[in-house]
């Protein structure tokens, strides 16, 4: 036991999802809504790194990270394909990304939060398969008893939108990505896509 207290635990590999998800799940949290930069785990060390800095007037709108031990690989590209008839679309090779809703003044990174997700956005990053998972933190005084993304403010969701289709656009870019949300979904389509990733994550590194 204490020799495995020595390390900390990779964030993608080392923590488990939780035992009742997709319904609640762990969720592991990159960047917090007062931060400019925008910081990810390094896929090798499990440190948070900089990716990239942040537009001045486009800051990540709630808790944004990632759910432990998925992927996005065959399994999400190909529901990707039956939900929008397209073909040739691929997973994004990352883990599953979470957006969390809460009304905490959360203000630092690198945390886990329990999160019960309530639908999605299927987003498409040319051929690739990028949904955005959208939760709410378990127990929030404020979304803790939403259990739909219907139940959500159209406001709101059109701020979710709005940063998920411009947030990798680089300051003083010339072009633009061809990123586009294809369709926002409830609940029920946001857990078969985790549960797909869950698929995609073992198939890639379970009995490596």
């Amino acid at each position: 036991m204490a020799q495995d207290l020595r390390y900390m635990m990779h964030p993608w590999h080392g923590i488990e999802i939780g035992e009742n998800a997709p319904g609640v799940l762990t969720a592991f949290i990159e960047i917090v809504p007062k931060d400019t930069v925008k910081y990810e785990v390094d896929k090798k060390s499990g440190w948070l790194k900089v990716d990239r800095p942040q537009l001045f007037s486009n800051v990540v709108p709630a808790l944004y990270g990632f759910i432990p031990q998925t992927l996005c690989d065959i399994q999400v590209g190909n529901f990707c394909m039956e939900k929008t008839g397209r073909l040739n679309i691929t997973g994004d090779q990352d883990p599953m990304d979470i957006l969390v809703l809460e009304e905490k003044n959360i203000e630092n990174g690198g945390i886990l939060v329990q999160a019960i997700p309530i639908g999605g956005f299927r987003m498409i990053d040319k051929n690739e398969a990028d949904d955005k998972i959208i939760a709410v933190m378990k127990g929030d005084a404020i979304y803790g008893n939403y259990t739909d993304i219907s139940q959500l403010g159209e406001s709101i969701i059109n701020r979710l939108k709005h940063y998920f289709l411009t947030y990798k656009d680089m300051p003083g870019g010339i072009e633009k990505r061809m990123v586009e949300i294809s369709a926002v979904y409830g609940r029920e389509e946001a857990c078969e896509v985790i549960r797909r990733s869950q698929v995609d994550y073992k198939n890639r590194f379970v009995g490596l």
